[in-house]
């Protein structure tokens, strides 16, 4: 075996641009469909962060019907025991709870339709953290009866730290909701549908603006683990009561989800029609090497080799081949992937504006290493052996005295 080995070896090197070509055509491959790949799976998990890590969370106990009607009628009365008993769940990583609803937030003779979101200051900092997302001005504490505005909406209403505004709404059971609040500071929002109409205040004004007593309208839960998100979600809905439950993300935001798995599937057809191309080309190059080796493969049977030799050097050539390529290919993504990441691509441009009406950032970061990575290299890897199967066997079949006379 080890003779086998030398001899593929050595043979790889004696025409080094035929080498050259093949391994190159598997570099670009392995480079252009992880680098794609990355993208992606980026691009995902921005927008998961977007929308889920940094606001929503993966989980969500709400009042049973307020997914289907939205509003601060459907709050809850959390206890403090289920509380207690949401944290004591191994996979949550946090749990915050929140009053939400909607309001008119008006300044002069600007007015806008604002989520007002009721948080406990320190709690939320383990969630959405909005103090990491100060721009101007200080955080929220407990006792304070000001807000926070997103920038967006800020620049919209043409207000600043110091500046007052007016939030016009409906409370529980009809009761009116209006109240003129002092302006602490501003947060820019990863996600620009929150940063255009995103207003925090504590949860004790948020009871006082809603006429609420001890209730909420959500708590929000970030899990240590979100591949077992749906373990954790059935073991919580065991411990709501009659009028609670515990919806995830995939659930309450359908449509992201739909978006990802429409974006993916395009991106893995576009991987699967690049993989027979170069499917082909590989396949190409191992047919047009094994003819131009042809009389050669008749002179070393008609020495004595045997035929299953012949073929199995043939084949670890193109391993070796394969290899060098798709090694030399992962070498290469590997620091675009790292630069990728943390210095996202910025899109400008109607693309710019696609993806800020869709809610998101314009920014394309790539996805660190992970399984999709190796992934890609066995595939190609595969391919390589696939490509090389029948020509092999073309030797199997070879009839020396037509190989001698180049037939």
């Amino acid at each position: 075996m080890k003779k086998i080995l030398k001899i593929a070896w050595r043979n790889l090197w004696r025409n080094r641009r035929r080498t050259s070509i093949t391994a190159a055509s598997i570099f670009f491959a392995i480079f252009f469909a992880i680098g794609m790949r990355s993208f992606q799976l980026g691009s995902y998990d921005h927008m998961i962060k977007q929308m889920i890590e940094s606001y929503t969370g993966y989980l969500l106990v709400q009042n049973t019907d307020y997914l289907d009607d939205p509003g601060i009628d459907n709050a809850f009365t959390a206890s403090t025991d289920l509380m207690k008993k949401i944290n004591a769940d191994l996979n949550v990583k946090v749990a915050v709870p929140r009053i939400e609803s909607f309001a008119l937030a008006s300044t002069g003779n600007l007015s806008k339709g604002v989520m007002v979101s009721g948080i406990s200051p320190e709690l939320e900092r383990k969630m959405s953290d909005p103090a990491q997302k100060l721009v101007h001005g200080r955080y929220l504490k407990a006792v304070d009866r000001e807000v926070l505005l997103s920038e967006r909406l800020s620049k919209y209403l043409k207000v600043g730290v110091g500046d007052s505004i007016v939030l016009m709404g409906q409370g529980y059971q009809g009761a009116s909701a209006a109240n003129i609040y002092s302006i602490c500071g501003i947060v820019k929002m990863p996600s620009p549908d929150l940063d255009n109409k995103l207003v925090y205040m504590t949860l004790t004004q948020a009871e006082v603006l809603f006429s609420l007593s001890g209730q909420l309208t959500s708590i929000a839960i970030n899990l240590k683990n979100t591949d077992e998100m749906k373990k954790t979600q059935k073991r919580l809905s065991a411990l709501d009561g009659e009028n609670l439950s515990v919806k995830n993300w995939e659930e309450l935001i359908p449509t992201l989800k739909q978006q990802i798995q429409g974006d993916s599937q395009s991106g893995l057809l576009f991987l699967a029609v690049l993989y027979i191309i170069i499917f082909f080309g590989v396949f190409g190059t191992v047919q047009m090497m094994i003819s131009e080796r042809w009389r050669e493969f008749g002179m070393m049977v008609a020495i004595g080799m045997k035929r299953g030799q012949l073929a199995a050097i043939v084949t670890i050539e193109m391993l070796f081949i394969g290899f060098i390529g798709t090694a030399l290919g992962m070498l290469a993504v590997a620091p675009c992937i790292i630069l990728g990441h943390y210095y996202p691509y910025t899109m400008t441009g109607d693309m710019a504006k696609m993806y800020i009406d869709m809610g998101f950032d314009p920014v394309m970061p790539t996805a660190l290493f992970d399984s999709y990575f190796f992934l890609q290299g066995v595939v190609i890897f595969l391919m390589v052996i696939l490509a090389s199967y029948l020509p092999v066997r073309s030797i199997m079949k070879l009839n020396v005295t037509q190989a001698l006379h180049g037939n």
